[in-house]
């Protein structure tokens, strides 16, 4: 994943689990100001993950691609990435 950058995702429907298309990414918690310190989580040979912070569950789903999220929504999109 080094040839692109690390998606931000973001639970703001503070759901138990969400389902990625990509195994490295940073948690935010929620989107600002009830974010928490955003973390980078890997899943390596892994196809889960929990957020140390907001115990979210992260799940690689190879069906998803790396723009995508279920539920929708969970990528972090920020005013520079919408702009281009």
């Amino acid at each position: 994943m080094a040839a692109s950058k690390i998606p931000n995702l973001a639970n703001d429907e503070g759901v138990e689990k969400i389902f990625v298309g990509v195994k490295e990414f940073q948690c935010m918690g929620a989107r600002s100001p009830f974010d928490h310190p955003h973390v980078y989580l890997d899943m390596g040979a892994d196809d889960q993950i929990l957020c140390p912070y907001c115990s979210t569950l992260f799940v690689h789903d190879k069906r998803l691609s790396p723009e995508a999220s279920d539920p929708p929504g969970a990528i972090v999109k920020f005013e520079e990435e919408t702009a281009a």
